[in-house]
C-alpha cells in the first residue's frame, strides 16, 4: 500500500499529446492542443465525508492518514509528479454539434500504477476552474458529488461496467447553483469527489480532432488508445477492428443499463466512453414504475430523447459520430457495416439477458414473443419495475385467476389495476408460467439465475435526496447505511428499502426530476 503524498505519479498522456502548458485557467479554445494544464484551486477546508475502502485496498492505496494527504482528495496539494490537467473534447448534446466542450470541473491529478502494472487515473470532480469551463466557476456541490460518488459505486456492484469513486470530501466553502436554471440560486455546501478509471476518454475526445481536421493528432490518439487498453489488436485493420470493439462494449453497456433500470439522462456524445463504462453521473435515475418513456432530466424535456426505453437506440446515434470522426482513418464502407452491427449485437445480448431475468434456461426466437409481452404488459400497469422481478422469482407455479396474480404482485403496484390490467397481467402471467413448464433446468436452478441477474436493492433517488438531506444538517447515519447497502444489491440484507417510492417523493425536486446541474 502507498500513500497518495509519497507516489511516484505516472504522466504518460500529457507527455505523449500536444497540450497549453501554460496554466492559463481563462476560458478560450485550444486549438491543437489535446489539454491544458489546470492546478485546482484550494479550498477552505478539506474533511473527509466518505472512503472506498474495496477500491483502495485494489488500487493499493492507502487511507489519508493527515491533513496533507486529505488536502491532495480536495485539490489543497499537488504533489511533485503529479501533472494537473483538464481534458479537450467536444460532443454532440441533445443531437446537435455542440463544438469545444473539455472538462470544464474535472481536473486529472495523474496516472497511478498499481503493483500489478495497471494504470489508472485519479480524477478530482469540483477542483475549480479550468480552460474549459466556459462561464462556470469548476466546483461541484455536496449534492451532486454525494450522487456521483454512490451511485458509480453502486454501479459496481450491480456488476455494471463504471467509472469508481476512491473518495469524496467536503471544502468547507459554499458553492451558488441554480439547480434548475429557473432563476432561484442559492448557496450550497461545496464537496469534491475522486473519480477513478483506467481512461476517461470518450468519443468526443476523437470528435473534436476530427472537426478540427487534427488528422495526425487523431491519428496517434487512437493508435495510443489501442495500444494502450486494446493491446490484443493488431494488423492492418486494427482501427477497424477498435471501433467493432466499441460497438461491442457499448451494446454490452446498454443491455446492463436496461437489466438494472438505469438511466443516464444525459448521453451526449461527450459522456460515452471508449472503454465502454458509464460514465459522468449526473441527472441519472432508476426506473421505480416501469415507463420506458421515463426521464429523470428536466433538460430533456419534453422531448425526451434519453428517456429509458431510448437508450439503446441513442447509443446507435452516438457510434454513428463516432464512426463519421474516424472517417479519416477508416473507409466508410468498412465502418458502416461494423456500426450496423450493433443493432444485431445489442437484441442478442438483450434477450439473452432478459432470459436470465426471466430464469430461463435459454432464450429462443418464440422466447422473443414472451419478451415482448413482458415489456408491453410492464408499459401498461406500471409496477416497480424492481419489486415485480424479485416477486416474479417467487412466482407459485399455478396461479388460478387473475385475482390471484395481482394478489401477488401487489407490493410493486403504485395504482390499483383495472379489470383490463388484471387480464393483461394473468394472460403474461399464464404464458410465462407455460414456459417455465418447458425449462429444462430445475425450478431451484431457474429462481438462482433470477437472483443473480434481478437486483434486490437499487440506489433510488429519494433515498440518495433523504441522505443529502441529512449530511447538510451533519447527519451521516443514512449515508453510511447506503454505502453498506450498495455492496450487497442482491440480497435480502437491506429490505429495509424494500418498497416502492413513497408518494410524497413522486414530486419533490431531486427525488422525481433533475438538471444537469445536479
Amino acid at each position: 500500500m502507498e500513500s497518495l503524498r509519497s507516489k511516484k505519479y505516472k504522466q504518460e498522456f500529457v507527455s505523449t499529446f500536444p497540450g497549453d502548458d501554460s496554466g492559463n485557467l481563462t476560458p478560450r479554445q485550444t486549438p491543437g492542443k489535446l489539454y491544458s494544464k489546470a492546478i485546482p484551486t484550494p479550498v477552505e477546508k478539506v474533511s473527509l465525508l466518505a472512503w472506498s475502502d474495496e477500491l483502495a485496498e485494489e488500487l493499493g492505496i492507502q487511507k489519508p492518514a493527515d491533513q496533507q494527504e486529505l488536502d491532495i482528495l480536495g485539490g489543497n496539494l499537488v504533489t511533485d509528479t503529479m501533472y494537473p490537467y483538464a481534458a479537450c473534447y467536444a460532443g454532440h448534446q441533445f443531437g446537435s454539434w455542440a463544438g469545444q466542450l473539455g472538462d470544464g470541473r474535472a481536473i486529472t491529478l495523474g496516472e497511478w500504477e498499481t503493483t500489478a502494472g495497471k494504470t489508472y487515473e485519479l480524477q478530482l470532480k469540483g477542483a475549480g476552474p479550468t480552460a474549459y469551463s466556459r462561464r462556470a466557476d469548476g466546483r461541484a456541490v455536496l449534492r451532486s458529488s454525494v450522487r456521483e460518488y454512490l451511485m458509480s459505486e453502486a454501479m459496481h456492484y450491480l456488476g455494471v461496467p463504471t467509472t469508481r469513486a476512491l473518495s469524496l470530501v467536503a471544502t468547507g466553502e459554499p458553492v451558488l447553483r441554480d439547480m434548475f436554471y429557473n432563476g432561484n440560486a442559492a448557496y450550497e455546501p461545496g464537496a469534491i469527489v475522486m473519480r477513478v478509471a483506467p481512461s476517461f476518454l470518450r468519443f468526443g475526445n476523437f470528435e473534436m480532432l476530427n472537426a478540427r481536421k487534427e488528422t495526425e493528432n487523431l491519428t496517434n490518439l487512437v493508435n495510443w488508445t489501442i495500444d494502450r487498453y486494446y493491446p490484443h489488436l493488431q494488423g492492418e485493420d486494427r482501427v477497424l477492428d477498435w471501433f467493432k470493439e466499441i460497438v461491442e462494449r457499448t451494446a454490452r453497456l446498454m443491455v446492463e443499463w436496461q437489466r438494472v433500470g438505469f438511466v443516464h439522462g444525459v448521453m451526449n456524445t461527450d459522456n460515452m466512453s471508449v472503454l465502454g463504462l458509464t460514465i459522468d453521473y449526473g441527472p441519472y435515475s432508476f426506473v421505480d414504475d416501469y415507463d420506458p418513456d421515463f426521464t429523470p432530466n428536466t433538460t430533456d424535456l419534453p422531448g425526451r430523447r434519453y428517456a429509458f426505453g431510448k437508450q439503446p437506440g441513442i447509443a446507435y446515434w452516438n457510434l454513428g459520430c463516432l464512426a463519421a470522426a474516424l472517417l479519416p482513418l477508416v473507409a466508410k464502407d468498412k465502418l458502416l457495416p461494423a456500426l450496423e452491427s450493433y443493432k444485431e449485437l445489442y437484441w442478442q445480448k438483450y434477450y439473452q439477458m432478459m432470459g436470465n431475468k426471466l430464469g430461463l434456461d435459454k432464450t429462443t426466437n418464440e422466447d422473443t414473443t414472451l419478451v415482448t409481452q413482458f415489456e408491453e404488459t410492464l408499459a401498461t400497469i406500471k409496477p416497480d419495475m424492481t419489486i415485480f422481478f424479485q416477486l416474479l422469482i417467487d412466482l407459485p407455479l399455478c396461479m388460478e385467476n387473475a385475482e390471484a396474480v395481482a394478489e401477488h404482485f401487489k407490493d410493486s403496484l403504485y395504482n390499483d389495476l383495472t379489470p383490463e390490467q388484471s387480464e393483461q397481467l394473468y394472460s403474461l402471467i399464464t404464458s410465462y408460467l407455460q414456459r417455465l413448464n418447458r425449462n429444462t433446468i430445475t425450478r431451484a436452478a431457474s429462481q438462482a439465475l433470477m437472483r443473480k441477474t434481478n437486483p434486490r436493492f437499487v440506489l433510488r433517488n429519494y433515498l440518495l435526496h433523504q441522505a443529502i438531506e441529512e449530511l447538510e444538517r451533519g447527519d451521516n447515519t443514512l449515508f453510511r447505511k447506503l454505502q453498506q447497502a450498495i455492496k450487497e444489491p442482491y440480497s435480502t440484507k437491506y429490505d429495509e428499502f424494500f418498497q416502492t417510492r413513497p408518494e410524497w417523493a413522486s414530486q419533490k425536486a431531486g427525488c422525481s426530476m433533475l438538471s444537469c446541474s445536479s
